[in-house]
């Protein structure tokens, strides 16, 4: 299938505007009726916005993947929208106030991860359709389930609420970002700027659309996430007073230092000789041990999920110390964690260079559990590295936030468990979410609001090659756009009151 043609989009979104017929009596279903008619348009709007991205990392058409995004949220009919400036990249503001008696808080990012063109089956900002075996139709491209194509079905519900000239059930208010992925480092500034804050101070709760049905058709609803610690580790003979300062012939290596080895031997420290085990000293003293309650509903995820399936999904063939499903699973959620992204110095070409290299660059990134915090966790990191005499190690802190947790008794999880139900989704409650993203704004103190993630429909392939998020479902157990659309719109009504 090739890309809707301006025509029909045009003619999509004239249907749009046609009078809801008498005969649809329930707002839901002239909201529905909206949903199907709009869909071509919808469509079509996720793809243009993958074709507007903004690269956070590379500093790249931020302002304009700014722009291009406040432009979909005034489409959307959000009445105040406000680019907010920060010490980085800037954020959105924006409300949407009907006169509800409630308010919900919705959190968006519009920053995309880096790409390689050459590992795509296609252009990764072409968005185009293409068929996926096991699940229809998908538009693949940078963006497209993390977090664009959710985020479109959201607007998307928006769209469908004032087509049927529908009241929405709450009021809104939306912060975006464009840090997420490189771990928020300035996003504090959005959410804590008094206007901001005052208006989150009203909301019930806070979600970021999400399309996560698992191929069975099953959800998960996370009730916390992991934090994240992104830095990089860089030795130099420069800084270190040892080694050249550039590369030199490797024929000097009898008589000069490597720093390349120097950091090798630093980064040997960080974890046991185990190569998972954080080693990093005292990094264990603030971690809280799962709880019976989380065991609990680990035990329901690992009886409710395929082993294999997971294994498959990941190309892995066995876990850690080859442990059980269940045991994994709590690993996963309760374990803190000390990643090599990337390690890079010298010559990596085809063929050998026979040079000494004059630096090297590790990029990590470490997962925090509660109790553990970020500014404790950069503390600690340079203490050992000092302590151990590799204080001339760089340590460069790119971003980071502290895990989050929401109570499973806040009225935004409530929601999810009552819609998931009435749709006849199976779910499972998952104590925390492996990955991160920056809950814990919104958590913690001066916002202190419950946060989570909700939506149906399916994508894959976040900061991988051919990301995929999928528009028309050939798997009957898993929503396309149209079904994913609709979910935000019962959560709305979930949230607004029923």
């Amino acid at each position: 299938m090739h890309d809707l043609d301006r025509r029909t989009i045009l003619l999509a979104g004239a249907a749009s505007l046609l009078p809801v017929p008498a005969a649809a009596a329930s707002p839901r279903a002239a909201i529905r009726a909206a949903i199907d008619r709009q869909l071509p348009e919808n469509i079509a709007r996720i793809q243009d916005w993958i074709r507007h991205p903004g690269i956070a990392a590379e500093n790249w058409q931020m302002d304009s993947a700014c722009d291009y995004t406040m432009g979909l949220l005034r489409d959307a009919g959000f009445q105040t929208v406000r680019k907010m400036p920060t010490s980085g990249q800037p954020g959105i503001f924006a409300t949407l106030d009907v006169g509800a008696k409630r308010t919900m808080g919705i959190y968006f990012m519009y920053d995309v991860k880096q790409v390689n063109p050459d590992e795509w089956s296609s252009p990764p900002f072409e968005a185009r359709i293409v068929d996926k075996p096991g699940f229809g139709k998908v538009i693949v491209g940078r963006g497209a389930i993390n977090q664009k194509g959710p985020e479109a079905a959201f607007l998307a519900a928006l769209h469908a609420f004032r087509a049927a000239g529908a009241r929405l059930p709450v009021n809104l208010v939306l912060v975006a970002e464009g840090e997420e992925e490189i771990a928020s480092p300035n996003f504090h500034e959005i959410v804590q700027a008094p206007d901001v804050l005052a208006a989150l101070k009203r909301c019930d709760g806070i979600i970021i659309p999400t399309a996560w049905q698992a191929p069975n058709g099953a959800v998960q609803i996370n009730l916390g996430a992991k934090g994240p610690l992104e830095f990089q580790l860089i030795a130099s003979g420069e800084a270190w007073g040892k080694g050249p300062k550039g590369d030199i012939h490797s024929s000097y290596h009898a008589q000069v230092d490597s720093p390349v080895w120097r950091l090798v031997q630093a980064l040997d420290t960080l974890v046991e000789a185990d190569g998972h085990t954080p080693a990093i000293d005292g990094w264990f003293d603030n971690v809280r041990a799962l709880t019976a309650r989380e065991r609990e509903l680990i035990a329901q995820t690992a009886a409710a999920n395929s082993e294999t399936d997971a294994k498959r999904a990941l190309g892995v063939k066995m876990w850690i110390n080859d442990e059980p499903w269940q045991q994994s699973l709590e690993r996963l959620a309760g374990q803190p964690t000390i990643n090599i992204q990337g390690l890079v110095a010298g010559y990596t070409g085809q063929g050998g260079k026979t040079v000494l290299p004059g630096r090297a660059e590790a990029k990590l990134e470490c997962r925090l559990v509660p109790n553990q915090t970020k500014k404790e966790a950069e503390a600690k990191l340079r203490a050992h590295l000092a302590k151990r005499g590799f204080g001339d190690i760089e340590v460069k802190v790119s971003g980071g936030y502290d895990p989050t947790e929401t109570a499973e008794t806040s009225r935004v999880i409530r929601a999810q468990q009552a819609v998931y139900t009435r749709l006849g989704v199976p779910q499972t409650l998952n104590p925390r979410l492996a990955g991160s993203w920056p809950g814990s704004v919104f958590t913690q103190p001066p916002v202190s609001l419950p946060a989570g993630q909700f939506g149906l429909g399916h994508g894959s392939g976040a900061h991988a090659p051919n990301e995929y998020f999928v528009i028309e479902s050939s798997n009957p157990k898993v929503e396309g756009l149209a079904g994913c659309t609709m979910g935000f719109v019962e959560f709305l009504y979930e949230m607004g009151g029923g």
